[in-house]
């Protein structure tokens, strides 16, 4: 009990991600550059899906929801980086550690399932439109985003609270940029082995569940566009998909790497750059890919554009 007491009042040390070389005063200006790109173009999606009735759909009722995250993950680890970097020291108590990777869990196990729940649109929509209304109605969207928040809280609460209630005794340098499970368990100075196993197996289930849904929904998406007699509707169909898969892709690429490929082959350093891919470059692609990729999310860029008056002086 008295390491356990002992953890709660000590802070951690992290390593950060830059020194202060040139090379990296030149990529941290360009970390700082993608974070407010990527904050802006998520605010001016949302934006847009709220202004724009005819957006008021199911499909972007939920990637509303997934510029939600993506403006919330970075906001959770690039400030407290950029501010260690200018500060040159990477101090953060327990109870901010906590809160870490608290907020990093939900928004990235709430990303998971939600990108799982957005494929089954997809399905509906293209497999089954005359009942999408029925199948994709309102309540069914809340249910939806409902329970993407929920299952990310949840399992956040667990594994945070697992997680610190282990004693902290030995070294307090967390070599990554932010608090992340596996780093921190690396410090305890207790045998941790039959948690990280779980963790391990909880990991591969809430990938592979997701997955699978994805993978099943758009098998049946991609026997209905190779069926479709006109090339319109076949175009249609594929423009509306390939957004969203090129997002699973890059969301699902990093955790397959972080969490089920073993640590014993990837160093420190690779977790941290792919650390960084999905909770800053990820989230700051994707507004970009759903912008420049999405007809209705153009016009409706447009015609907000359109309504900004330039009045002259005077």
């Amino acid at each position: 009990m008295g390491d356990v007491n002992k953890s709660e009042v000590l802070d951690f040390i992290l390593m950060g991600f830059f020194s202060h070389s040139q090379p990296s005063l030149l990529l941290f200006s360009l970390v700082s550059a993608t974070f407010v790109m990527g904050l802006l173009g998520n605010a001016i999606l949302l934006f847009l899906i709220h202004v724009d009735s005819r957006l008021h759909t199911p499909m972007y009722v939920l990637l509303s929801q997934l510029s939600l995250f993506d403006v919330s993950f970075p906001l959770v680890t690039i400030p407290k980086m950029a501010a260690d970097f200018l500060q040159g020291e990477g101090s953060i108590s327990f109870l901010g550690c906590a809160a870490q990777i608290f907020f990093l869990t939900l928004m990235g196990v709430a990303e998971g399932i939600l990108l799982a729940l957005m494929s089954y649109d997809r399905y509906v929509a293209v497999c089954h439109p005359l009942q999408y209304p029925v199948l994709m109605r309102r309540q069914v969207c809340l249910l939806m985003v409902g329970a993407s928040w929920l299952a990310g809280a949840l399992n956040a609460s667990i594994q945070t609270s697992i997680t610190l209630h282990f004693p902290y005794c030995a070294s307090r340098i967390v070599d990554h940029f932010f608090c992340e499970v596996p780093a921190l368990l690396k410090l305890s100075c207790a045998d941790t082995s039959a948690y990280e196993l779980a963790l391990s197996t909880s990991g591969v289930l809430i990938l592979l569940l997701p997955l699978s849904l994805i993978t099943t929904s758009y098998g049946h998406v991609l026997r209905a566009i190779v069926r479709m007699r006109s090339d319109e509707a076949r175009h249609k169909a594929f423009t509306t998909c390939s957004s969203h898969i090129t997002v699973v892709g890059l969301f699902y690429g990093a955790a397959v790497f972080m969490y089920m490929v073993p640590g014993a082959y990837h160093s420190p350093q690779q977790d941290n750059v792919v650390s960084l891919f999905y909770s800053l470059i990820t989230p700051t692609l994707n507004p970009l890919i759903y912008s420049l990729r999405n007809q209705e999310v153009r016009m409706a860029l447009v015609k907000a554009l359109n309504k900004i008056e330039i009045r002259p002086k005077g």
